[in-house]
């Protein structure tokens, strides 16, 4: 690949590596799609509790690779992965094993710290297997490597559910992680460069401490925020809430599947279409549609009996939260290829390698904040039914089985949605501001200049 030419051909690391991503995404989707269900049915948590373990579960695996990446460069790739498949391996394992509170939360801790590693490592071993050339064919492959674990996790985890139970699902994950361990310890042998300086956690904070505290790039980071605290609903707030109102027959796992799928089918007709057009621009129609995408969801609250479809009678909220969560997918194709690229253009010149390194912050809040938010709203408005008084829980039983309608707990349970939805709208009006102040100080700033 030296020639400078263009290829599909890469060396072997690059081909393991991506095989060991795709294991790796569908253990942890394939936990993840059912955690905040298995975290309140099978722990134990509230609904409340659930949704700050899972905001510090899913938050901290997007910060923590800042700084297991400068420990991987340290120890070596091989030996990070390792480190990470074992981790992994004996988090899943145990909890499904143990679901008691303490053990479920110090097993959650193992799940952290290895998928911490193994985002850096195989990122990086992507970069070192491809030149600038091909760079963008190598990183597209790995980005359908990732949406195939994802698709393939949570496929695999609907039955696992229904059939074995919420406890297994975990084990399941288990078992994809050793897989991965197993193929690291026999198949995977990185080059490792040797003038590569390794960074160390000073630099990291500090790289981190320049590029937050650029209020600029901070702003955009927030603002972008707000689309995937609404993405991240899908695991947060949507598996609860529809095995809740449509019955134990319902997928939340099939549902959330929609979204890779139409990334996939998507996301290079987009990218080519939004290819001239400024990134904010394509960003905004990004935060626009996924705002559509909760209120959609709660349209279904106004649609009253079930819907035939496809030769299929579908409840309401399966149909409109499948839509809901197409569009999604549709708004992500528009967000990713361009918002990387938006935010390297708020970093002064020369620093728009370390500026990128940490654009992805976004998730990190926006998680941290939705699963949070979802605990609250879900207690709220589409509450436990264990939680409820006698006289209620009969009823919500009978409305189950088809008889009656739900008890009055659950009348404005669309309301999660939207709240999700102004989130969205409030992402949008800040982007617009965010677009009409940066131009007039960059205009105004390259008046002085000349």
């Amino acid at each position: 690949m030296s020639d400078g030419t263009t290829t599909w051909r890469f060396p072997a690391a690059f081909w393991i590596a991506n095989s060991i991503e795709l294991f790796e995404r569908a253990a942890y989707y394939g936990t993840f799609i059912t955690l905040a269900v298995f975290l309140t049915r099978v722990v134990g948590f509230t609904d409340v509790q659930a949704g700050w373990i899972g905001a510090l579960f899913s938050s901290m695996i997007y910060f923590l690779p800042f700084f297991t990446g400068a420990i991987a460069d340290r120890i070596g790739f091989r030996a990070a992965l390792i480190l990470a498949f074992t981790c992994l391996s004996v988090g899943y394992a145990t909890l499904g094993l143990f679901p008691v509170k303490l053990p479920v939360l110090a097993s959650l801790a193992l799940i952290v710290a290895g998928g911490s590693f193994v985002k850096p490592v195989i990122t990086g071993t992507v970069a070192r297997s491809s030149d600038a050339v091909n760079r963008a064919r190598a990183y597209s492959l790995f980005y359908m490597m990732v949406n195939i674990g994802s698709f393939t996790g949570k496929t695999v985890a609907r039955p696992v559910r229904v059939e074995l139970g919420l406890d297994h699902v975990p084990l399941y994950s288990a078992g994809a992680a050793f897989v991965a361990l197993l193929v690291v310890a026999f198949a995977y042998w990185p080059k490792e460069d040797p003038e590569a300086r390794p960074r160390n956690i000073g630099e990291t904070l500090r790289g981190m401490a320049t590029a937050l505290s650029n209020v600029r790039f901070l702003a955009l980071i927030l603002i972008t925020a707000g689309f995937w605290a609404i993405q991240g609903q899908l695991y947060a707030s949507m598996p609860k809430y529809v095995l809740r109102l449509v019955g134990e027959h319902a997928s939340p796992e099939w549902y959330a599947n929609v979204n890779p799928l139409v990334v996939v089918l998507f996301v290079v007709p987009i990218t080519h279409l939004v290819r001239k057009m400024e990134p904010v621009r394509s960003i905004g129609i990004a935060l626009l549609l996924v705002a559509m995408s909760p209120l959609t969801m709660a349209m279904a609250h106004a649609i009253h009996g079930r819907i035939a479809l496809f030769g299929l009678d579908l409840h309401p909220i399966t149909v409109m939260m499948v839509l809901g969560i197409a569009i999604q997918g549709l708004a992500e194709c528009f967000l990713s290829p361009r918002y990387l690229e938006f935010a390297s253009k708020q970093a002064p010149k020369g620093q728009e390698g370390l500026y990128l390194g940490y654009a992805q912050t976004n998730t990190f809040f926006a998680w941290m904040f939705g699963f949070i938010l979802s605990g609250y709203l879900l207690e709220a408005f589409c509450p436990d039914p264990r939680t409820l008084p006698a006289a209620a829980r009969a009823q919500y039983e009978a409305a189950m089985a088809g008889h009656g309608a739900l008890p009055a707990a659950y009348a404005h349970a669309h309301y999660i949605w939207y709240t999700f939805t102004a989130i969205g709208l409030l992402a949008f009006a800040a982007l617009v501001v965010f677009d009409r102040v940066t131009r007039r100080l960059d205009a105004r700033n390259g008046a002085k200049a000349r």
